[in-house]
């Protein structure tokens, strides 16, 4: 299996020994997510749309909660994914290969996370390659698609955590709602505080009753350019 992926490498978030490939990679974001979701020991979690499962496995490093799934579309993803739970021993770690619209967690959750795609179906310039245009495009799943999957699985008063564009913040609190989940918390990261927002992080609860906290942005450089306390926090670093 290794040898049929192209661009195979690992890299090392702390203990967990991350396989990625030429097309399943990952930015800042997975971090600001993870760190956004901040799981407890005793929650169940899973990370949809996980790619090579960096959401995921930045949770088990960072948080070790009590059991996490990640689903992922594509079979080259759920193959690094398993390379990377053998590869670590990672304990409680459970890589699925399918359709997270027709996904549906074994028993309730704590806490589900998700980086979906960003970009609309027809919106924008598509990406080249099947699994780059269905990584950044709606094209295999909406936001709806994920606020459904999540009220599927959550538990009363569960958490469902994303980060997405600041264009798409009403999609997706119009989304949430739609599928019982009530957006509660958010949070704009920009690169210093003269530079407007390139990401939102919001959480909201199933069955939770109306009421948003917006938290301080999150700046991810300093003044000189160089990398924030903050995301160097994140980062593990320091």
């Amino acid at each position: 299996m290794p040898s049929e992926i192209k661009g195979l490498s690992v890299e090392q978030i702390g203990g967990v020994k991350l396989h990625i490939s030429a097309v399943h990679r990952f930015g800042t974001d997975a971090f600001l997510l993870a760190d956004f979701a901040a799981p407890r020991h005793k929650d169940t979690v899973c990370d949809l749309c996980s790619g090579c499962g960096i959401v995921a496995a930045v949770m088990y490093e960072r948080f070790r909660p009590k059991s996490i799934e990640a689903v992922e579309i594509d079979r080259e993803g759920y193959e690094l994914m398993t390379l990377t739970a053998e590869s670590s021993a990672l304990e409680n770690f459970k890589p699925v290969c399918g359709d997270l619209k027709d996904w549906r967690a074994e028993r309730e959750l704590d806490l589900i996370t998700c980086n979906p795609p960003y970009k609309r179906d027809g919106a924008g310039i598509k990406s080249a390659g099947e699994v780059a245009l269905g990584a950044r495009h709606e094209v295999l799943c909406s936001f709806s698609d994920v606020c459904k999957a999540a009220a599927r699985s959550l538990k009363y008063g569960g958490r469902l955590c994303v980060c997405n564009r600041p264009e798409r913040l009403c999609d997706m609190m119009c989304d949430m709602r739609a599928a019982g989940i009530e957006p509660k918390r958010m949070r704009f990261v920009s690169k210093n505080q003269d530079s407007i927002p390139w990401l939102v992080l919001l959480e909201g609860r199933k069955g939770g009753s109306p009421f948003l906290q917006a938290e301080k942005n999150f700046y991810t450089q300093t003044a000189d350019g160089g990398i924030s306390p903050e995301l160097a926090a994140v980062y593990g670093l320091g």
